[in-house]
């Protein structure tokens, strides 16, 4: 043992000496550069994989891309649907349709079957309705391929919308209704959504306990049947598989099902902008900090400016952004604070700012925003600004492509929403060109500092100064959670 220790005190002599001794001459003979000076490769073109389009006898759409490298296959169902289309009393309704079509099982096998046979293949089948789509995905092996599609047919199929599944996702739903405003920040994004849109727009309403009791398994039912039918979505698959043996496995679980003979095409809800400016506030006494949001109506990403905003995104927003630099390090102002326009598919998203701050720093980081939104249109961008939003966004967009099954979503969406298929080539390009006028010109046209709704959750009496130095009406606004006024059925 003292032979042990012996040796293990010279192996450590030895090494400190070397330390010392050592000559690191030739570490020094470099001089250190700033990150601003490195020289770096320019970034790689986004190539597409291989990959083939077609569209069934039934009107499905289907992507195929084959991808090798493991052996894994995944897919994406897009359904055309969404959370906009449901009625105004019955909100919820297609998230559960979304949710009750996986965990209710299907007309072959039952909920724990399902599961069962899912968990022993280390497979998944998941399925959701957001906002605008309705989507069905499945992971798995290729080695359990033509199983596990199987089930996943199945479940797109023949779903039976167990009514203990249902029950079971309302009152999970009902929890969540009921810790809603445990979360300031998620008090602060869903009053702020209602500020911009309204609060009955499709796209700012939320469930409640009412909503919940008017919804039964047939309306969920009725939901499906009027959305979900082969000429109403498009099906793509990447991964380890041969595309002729795959197409054959399609054509034996999709090609039987009856497509629509009236395919529905609901009309996209109206958008315009509810409240023109004005400052809220939801009094929150036991916070020691205040969360801002601040913006407006914004637009869509198929507008000709879509390339000049997003590199007007990276001047403002993110490590190295002007709210960055000016907001939280030199002036100290935010725990954290961000910037963006935040574009849509198909109907007008937001631009918004905004982030955490002390409760007696509210009203000065509200004008520290409200200044640097205003320096855009006044001043232009330098160039060094410029070069680095620009490198920003490019970069961000190259990490989009990573693997085929994000270069197949990304087609999917495109087709989806009705953008040409060559829409990433060209916003590429239209980043490259985008110059310091551009930047000006995007902020002075679409920015529009009257307009900014501002939303302040915090303490009301520890933000000092008031609320009132930013406006001379500060709205206050109500988040109390209406009681259950019927009790759910099934």
């Amino acid at each position: 043992m003292r032979l042990k220790k012996s040796f293990v005190y010279t192996l450590v002599l030895t090494f400190c000496f070397l330390l010392l001794t050592f000559n690191y001459s030739w570490a020094a003979s470099g001089e250190a550069k700033h990150y601003t000076d490195l020289q770096l490769p320019p970034l790689p073109e986004v190539k597409l994989p291989k990959y083939e389009r077609y569209v069934m006898s039934n009107g499905m759409v289907v992507y195929l891309m084959e991808d090798h490298e493991l052996p894994l296959v995944s897919g994406t169902a897009a359904i055309r649907t969404g959370d906009r289309f449901e009625p105004a009393e019955k909100v919820g309704l297609a998230q559960f349709v979304g949710t009750v079509m996986r965990t209710g099982g299907t007309k072959e096998h039952t909920p724990d079957q399902l599961n069962e046979l899912l968990e022993a293949r280390a497979a998944e089948v998941e399925t959701g309705i957001g906002e605008s789509m309705g989507t069905a995905n499945f992971q798995s092996l290729s080695e359990d391929l033509e199983s596990v599609f199987g089930l996943y047919a199945e479940v797109l199929r023949t779903p039976v919308f167990a009514p203990e599944k249902l029950e079971l996702a309302k009152t999970q739903e009902s929890g969540s209704i009921s810790r809603r405003n445990d979360s300031p920040d998620e008090i602060a994004q869903r009053e702020f959504k209602k500020l911009v849109y309204g609060k009955t727009s499709p796209y700012a309403r939320i469930t409640e306990f009412t909503t919940l009791s008017n919804i039964t398994r047939d309306d969920l039912v009725k939901f499906y049947n009027s959305y979900f039918y082969p000429n109403n979505m498009i099906l793509g698959i990447a991964g380890d598989f041969d595309s002729q043996k795959m197409k054959s496995l399609i054509q034996a679980k999709f090609g039987d099902w009856k497509p629509s003979p009236t395919p529905i095409k609901p009309q996209l809800p109206e958008v315009s902008q509810a409240s023109s400016g004005g400052v809220y506030f939801v009094n929150q006494p036991q916070l020691t900090q205040s969360n801002v949001l601040i913006g407006h109506l914004g637009g869509q990403f198929n507008s000709p400016d879509y390339a000049a905003l997003d590199v007007l995104n990276g001047v403002l927003n993110g490590f190295g952004g002007r709210l960055f630099n000016e907001v939280r390090s030199r002036q100290g102002l935010a725990y954290s604070v961000y910037g963006y326009w935040n574009p849509k598919f198909d109907f007008p998203g937001m631009f918004i700012a905004g982030g955490q701050t002390r409760s007696d720093a509210t009203v000065q980081f509200v004008k520290a925003i409200q200044t640097e939104i205003k320096r855009l249109q006044s001043e232009p961008v330098p160039a060094n600004e410029l070069a680095f939003a620009k490198d920003s966004t490019l970069n961000s967009f190259v990490f989009n492509f990573q693997d085929p099954a994000q270069t197949l979503s990304r087609l999917i969406r495109y087709e989806y929403y009705g953008y040409p298929a060559d829409f990433l080539f060209t916003y590429r390009k239209q980043v490259e060109a985008t110059t310091i006028a551009d930047v000006q010109k995007v902020a002075q046209k679409y920015l529009k500092p009257d307009n900014l709704v501002t939303l302040v959750v915090g303490n009301q009496t520890a933000i000092n100064p008031p609320l009132s130095q930013l406006a001379t009406k500060v709205t206050p606004i109500d988040v109390t959670i209406p009681s259950p006024t019927a009790t759910s059925q099934s």
